[in-house]
């Protein structure tokens, strides 16, 4: 296949294209070609274009505030045209609680505002030419990990007090911690006790005193969901995988890339759990 053609539009009367043409260079840059309507398009003006052109996705910019009106008038005139089977992404300052409604209308993705670039390029070229391996979204969390001073302290609460069943204690070594599970559904309890003071739990504790730690997520094929997350730019702490727990392969995304949150990727192999 030749290069991808995206048309970008911005409907509606809003007067600022800043946006947009960041967008285009971008997305020119990840060898795409970008036909580029220009200010105040009608949806009609956008189908039409998009149908002429011959493009193979529609990229709406919206700064307006006038998404929800504007964005399933492009849909409609593209039905009009026989053209739904062109894709349509859509981007700007669109409230997350708008999401699902545009969804619902036709759009196939919403990139609100901070969005990254290459993940737009990146989506864009999974739509129009899928690789043979898609990455799965996670599928449970796996556990939440929670600092204590003490294991034997901490445990009367959520043995005797929650009720929870105390599946064992773990030492890992690797990351100078030892670890109680306790299941909690599908999930789990990590309670972290740092063994030395070089202990990163040890650090944490002495920063931030004790409470969660990190969140676990758990993932099909870490290897490849640490690829495509250095595709998109996000930061992380470990490039490759180590051993975890309980036999698995984990790696941790930088707090930096999600509000202040630890994530781990954990990928457990068969049996393990």
């Amino acid at each position: 296949m030749g290069k991808i053609r995206v048309l970008i539009a911005k409907p509606g009367l809003d007067g600022h294209d800043r946006g947009a043409l960041v967008i285009a260079q971008a997305l020119r840059d990840h060898g795409m070609e970008v036909i580029y309507t220009g200010l105040r398009q009608t949806p009609v003006q956008i189908a039409q274009a998009a149908v002429q052109e011959d493009v193979d996705v529609i990229g709406l910019s919206s700064l307006s505030g006038a998404h929800r009106t504007l964005f399933p008038k492009v849909i409609d005139a593209l039905k009009e045209r026989n053209a739904l089977d062109i894709p349509v992404v859509a981007g700007g300052v669109i409230p997350s609680e708008d999401i699902s409604f545009l969804e619902e209308k036709g759009i196939n993705k919403i990139f609100t505002s901070g969005s990254s670039t290459d993940v737009l390029a990146n989506y864009i070229k999974q739509l129009i030419e899928p690789e043979e391996t898609v990455v799965e979204s996670p599928k449970k969390i796996a556990h939440i990990g929670i600092a204590v001073n003490s294991i034997d302290a901490a445990i009367p609460f959520y043995m005797n007090s929650l009720g929870l069943e105390l599946e064992g204690v773990e030492t890992v070594e690797s990351e100078g911690v030892k670890v109680a599970f306790l299941r909690i559904g599908e999930s789990r309890f990590e309670l972290l006790e740092a063994l030395s003071d070089s202990s990163p739990i040890r650090q944490f504790i002495n920063k931030k005193g004790e409470g969660v730690h990190h969140i676990a997520m758990e993932v099909d094929n870490i290897t490849e969901r640490l690829d495509q997350l250095r595709k998109e730019g996000i930061k992380l702490i470990n490039d490759e995988p180590k051993q975890g727990a309980h036999n698995s392969q984990i790696a941790f995304v930088h707090p930096k890339a999600a509000n202040g949150v630890l994530f781990e990727l954990c990928q457990h192999t068969e049996g393990s759990e």
